[in-house]
């Protein structure tokens, strides 16, 4: 057994001073004579299980010692003893919820007060900054006369808490310490589950991190005195078939071998915590089957090389360790284990803020798997990850110029301008886009700013239109280029870059690469290539969208049942592949950027997602269907087979969008060709 705070502090007082009487230690310590009586036997049954003699009371109020006791607590001992009674406010307001969660018998405001060793007004205000915690776990601190303090809650959230109570107090100075001390858990119990949890590791052939296998024993044990008090979880929204097919769940038959009735649905929260370990190593990286998340993790490193302008090298290596690290996160995040604790003191480096910052905005098929928002410490740990491993690949951001686009014009018109810079400068990494009050509060550090409206910055500013036309494009170019390098693209001649390509290496098909040089070199600007691409590649909005690709509803189920309609015609005739649909979804399901207009959205995927042919298709839902916080009616699905040809008929159905009178026009319109006439009109 471990002995409290206070009577630590009682014990440190009379090894230092034995004179003390019992009014004069209690007078110092700021306790009653009842506290201090409770507090001594308390040290007296701690010294007797330590084969040390108890300390007795004499008639006239002093205490006698035996010499034996001084002789095994020496002078260094009880400085440790003071150490260990010092806690800060977060300790000690996270033991006061531990008590909460663990405690046995009844709480009183005097079993605080003597556990902490503080005063009854000091637990009062710790109980103030405790019910702050407690709000979003839906809990309450509640008080009665009968049974005491409680929390008021639901008993996940409650496990939930406990579990980051464990973990906060296992990263503190002494935190273990005091764990122990204020719930009693006894040394040997300890060891037998951390054992358990050893065997379960070499039976599922993995490691477990360090700082897992420290906390997993504490937070068996503590749901194990939690079920034999009663406290079991009622409404626990998994998928069972998902977690019981594991062998994390066979594999609680080594923890759990000697508990008699553990109910099924315990089971299954223990295979969860288990699930949600991170591992240091693992047998075999392919052991835990989760449908899509390869796939899933793969489109998020491809969407953060996309936006950071890099290719990552040995790409798989690096997408298997994601995984490894991501597999417990997906359990974490998908059942709501995850808690907000900081495992990165300070401020992350300049550049890995700005990957976070970059990765943040290429987690959404994640999010999609998993049907939640990433926290932000998962995607911190992430971007550690990614960050390492392009320190050791000797691959930096630091020479790349970053980007931010300053938009006033709402989320629908900045997401397509910032599709639209990236397209047109490949060289630059885009941020993000921006209202122009998060421009002013916007944290990162920038070299350029595109922007609908002047800014006062000083960095370097281009001002644009929301939406570019071609000449307005290779004007913008030209301006930034001049700005950035000092000299334009089409200074550099082609033809000569291939006599010296020639001379070291060998062309197999000379035209194709002086196309994609050309594509390259003079995106934007009038080189031949581009004016050639240009004239032989516009195609008009009517022609992508011809009668037998527009669908008339009244009404539809839900946004996902919209889009999957409106594609039906693309499908049929195989320009796109049921994988394009799916992959719409995904990006759609987090990525309102989609919306262009009051009404309209065009959800799309990239050419490598499933587009055989380009082409486009129309719905019309005269009712509307509820997308984010927008009703759409109109609903174009675009199927690009690369990053050029549609443009074109893309401006035109933004001009389309934009236009009340004729987006209203359409929702009202009772047949195809009314729908036909207005696209016409902007096809010309």
């Amino acid at each position: 057994m471990d002995i409290s705070l206070r009577c630590k502090r009682i014990l440190y007082e009379l090894l230092n001073n034995p004179t003390f009487t019992g009014k004069e230690l209690s007078q110092k310590l700021n306790i009653t004579q009842r506290q201090l009586g409770y507090g001594i036997e308390k040290i007296n049954e701690w010294l007797l299980n330590h084969n040390l003699p108890p300390i007795e009371r004499t008639r006239k109020g002093y205490f006698s010692i035996d010499p034996i006791v001084f002789a095994k607590l020496s002078p260094q001992t009880s400085q440790l003893i003071a150490k260990k009674w010092m806690l800060t406010v977060k300790q000690r307001i996270d033991l006061i919820l531990l008590m909460l969660l663990t405690s046995k018998e009844e709480l009183s405001l005097n079993h605080f007060s003597f556990e902490l060793n503080v005063s009854k007004n000091t637990i009062l205000n710790d109980f103030q900054h405790a019910q702050k915690l407690l709000g979003p776990y839906g809990l309450t601190l509640r008080y009665t006369r009968k049974t005491g303090y409680s929390l008021d809650g639901e008993e996940f959230q409650k496990r939930k808490l406990l579990i980051h109570l464990i973990h906060n107090l296992l990263l503190t100075a002494e935190g273990e310490h005091h764990l122990k001390e204020t719930t009693k858990i006894q040394d040997e119990t300890i060891l037998e589950f951390k054992k358990r949890i050893q065997k379960v590791e070499n039976q599922l052939g993995l490691k477990f991190t360090d700082e897992k296998l420290k906390s997993l024993p504490y937070i068996i044990i503590f749901v194990l005195e939690r079920i034999e008090r009663g406290h079991l979880i009622e409404n626990f929204a998994i998928d069972y078939q998902e977690l019981s097919d594991t062998k994390e769940y066979r594999a609680t038959e080594e923890i759990l071998f000697d508990q008699q009735n553990i109910p099924e649905n315990e089971r299954v929260f223990i295979t969860l915590n288990l699930l949600a370990s991170n591992i240091f190593s693992i047998d075999n990286p392919d052991r835990i089957s989760i449908p899509h998340l390869r796939e899933a993790v793969d489109q998020m490193l491809r969407n953060f090389e996309k936006q950071a302008c890099i290719y990552l090298k040995d790409h798989d290596k690096l997408l298997n360790l994601l995984i490894q690290h991501i597999k417990p996160a997906y359990f974490r995040i998908k059942y709501q284990l995850t808690s907000d604790i900081d495992l990165f003191q300070g401020e992350a480096s300049k550049q890995f803020s700005e990957l976070q910052h970059l990765v943040k905005h290429s987690v959404a098929p994640l999010e999609h798997l998993m049907g939640r928002k990433m926290p932000d410490h998962e995607i911190a740990y992430i971007t550690m990850i990614i960050g390492g491993w392009m320190l050791r690949k000797q691959q930096t951001l630091e020479h790349k110029l970053k980007a931010v686009v300053v938009c006033s014009q709402g989320v629908s018109v900045s997401g397509l301008l910032l599709f639209e810079l990236r397209e047109l400068f490949p060289e630059l990494i885009f941020l993000d886009a921006l209202s122009a009050r998060e421009f002013e509060t916007f944290h990162l550090d920038v070299d350029i700013v595109f922007s609908t409206i002047e800014l006062k910055t000083d960095k370097k500013l281009f001002i644009t239109t929301p939406l570019l036309n071609e000449e307005e494009k290779i004007r913008l170019r030209k301006q930034v280029m001049v700005e950035i390098n000092g000299f334009l693209s089409q200074e550099i001649n082609t033809e000569h870059i291939l006599e010296i390509v020639s001379k070291y290496a060998s062309i197999h098909d000379r035209e194709a690469l002086a196309y994609e040089l050309d594509r390259y070199l003079f995106r934007g600007v009038d080189s031949p290539v581009r004016k050639r691409e240009r004239r032989n590649t516009k195609i008009t909005l009517q022609e992508l969208i011809p009668p037998n690709r527009i669908t008339l509803m009244e009404s539809v189920s839900s946004w996902e049942q919209a889009v999957r309609i409106c594609a039906k015609p693309l499908l049929r005739e195989g320009y796109i592949t049921p994988t394009f649909v799916d992959k719409m979804l995904s990006y759609a399901a987090q990525d309102p950027y989609i919306v262009i207009g009051s009404h309209v959205a065009i959800p799309h995927a990239s050419p490598e997602d499933g587009v055989n042919k380009i082409g486009m298709s129309l719905l019309r839902v005269r009712n509307g269907v509820d997308y984010f916080e927008h009703s759409i009616h109109i609903i174009v699905v675009i199927a690009a087979i690369d990053k050029q040809q549609h443009l074109s008929a893309l401006m035109k159905l933004l001009n389309l969008a934009q236009s009340q009178e004729h987006c209203q026009a359409i929702i009202q319109s009772h047949s195809k060709r009314d729908i036909l006439n207005i696209i016409h009109q902007y096809s010309q």
